[in-house]
């Protein structure tokens, strides 16, 4: 008998779930944030060997949206990183998950031990997806935490089990990718408050590293425009 109730306990620890469902459908729903939220914010980006910090406001004149606020040590990858982010048009678009329902797809296992239920999926590449997401979906392992109680995840982790061939040519030996998502709280949407990335490849006798994190301060969520917020809660009251 003991042992009947801890195989039933592991079956139920561990279920295959639609994401359309539940609390998994509604934690979706709070990273869908609609087209017109903006967001205003600071950035802290670090590595091993720089500190660099820039703000950002899409209210002010194109030139003048992304400022540098402070710079120390030097790392030329985190130069680029910041410059492509920069290049972007709205760099705040990195603060909305909202392709992690196309993601996930139509169903995933959810291991429901622990405050936090462990949720493990394959990614699904999207239309937001580029040649190297593609080839990486297929052999990084995806998981989400997500919060039963409060119907919002916590927490994306994309990790490579096995070294592997790069795509074009080399090896890449070690990959995780960490998103922190949090809450704001006026209308509840989901938003990407830090990640970091740390890979190692190898390729023609050279050792390649990459390693930085990103932590998002100071964070103001606004619509595009009055009209644009009266839209959106009217379209929220009228449950559309």
């Amino acid at each position: 008998m003991t042992g009947g109730l801890m195989l039933l306990q592991v079956i139920l620890a561990s279920l295959t779930m639609a994401t359309g469902t539940g609390p998994m459908h509604a934690a979706l729903e709070a990273t869908e944030a609609p087209e017109t939220l903006r967001a205003a914010f600071t950035v802290e980006l670090r590595s091993q060997s720089a500190r660099q910090v820039y703000s950002f406001d899409p209210r002010q004149p194109r030139d003048l949206r992304w400022q540098l606020v402070s710079h120390e040590g030097q790392d030329a990858e985190l130069d680029a990183v910041a410059a492509n982010w920069a290049s972007e048009p709205a760099p705040d678009g990195r603060l909305f998950p909202d392709d992690l329902r196309a993601c996930l797809g139509q169903t995933v296992q959810v291991n429901t031990e622990g405050h936090a239920w462990r949720v493990g999926f394959r990614h699904q590449p999207n239309f937001n997806d580029n040649e190297f997401d593609r080839w990486a979906a297929e052999r990084l392992q995806a998981n989400a935490l997500l919060d039963p109680v409060g119907e919002r995840f916590l927490q994306i982790d994309y990790t490579l089990p096995k070294a592997v061939n790069g795509p074009s040519g080399g090896k890449l030996t070690r990959y995780n990718q960490t998103y922190i998502l949090s809450t704001e709280p006026r209308w509840g949407f989901s938003y990407v408050s830090g990640f970091t990335i740390d890979l190692e490849a190898r390729a023609a006798f050279k050792r390649i590293t990459r390693s930085y994190q990103a932590e998002v301060t100071d964070i103001q969520f606004f619509f595009a425009s009055p009209e644009a917020e009266q839209l959106y809660l009217a379209t929220a009251n009228t449950g559309l």
